[in-house]
């Protein structure tokens, strides 16, 4: 199954935040509710969130990542990474390969002196 970037965020928020609302992921998403509550119905389906009736005020229910959910999201950084360095060598020849290392070591220590 391949999912859409919405869908994928959604989920790493949900892992990231912990049990949420509907209404509230929809606002960190910032998109509707009805949009959000499409994006979860494909994560439910696809058995990575689950929804319980919030302990604390039973008229709310809380969407939780599964273990399949969180699996899923430990999985990406390393097919995004296999997937660039194909791509680069495909796309670019070595001394642009050279000028992207450059150009990424200067942004990290831009990033680095933000701290």
């Amino acid at each position: 199954m391949r999912w859409t970037w919405s869908q994928l965020a959604a989920l790493g928020r949900i892992v990231e935040d912990g049990p949420t609302t509907m209404t509230d992921l929809a606002q960190a998403e910032h998109v509707r509710r009805q949009s959000m509550a499409e994006t979860v119905a494909v994560l439910r389906a696809d058995g990575l969130v689950e929804s319980r009736p919030d302990p604390a005020d039973g008229r709310k229910v809380l969407l939780l990542a599964t273990q399949q959910g969180r699996d899923l999201l430990k999985t990406i950084p390393a097919a995004r990474e296999a997937w660039l360095g194909v791509v680069l060598d495909a796309m670019l020849d070595g001394e642009e390969q050279e000028t992207l290392r450059k150009a990424a070591g200067i942004m990290s220590r831009l990033a680095d002196s933000a701290d």
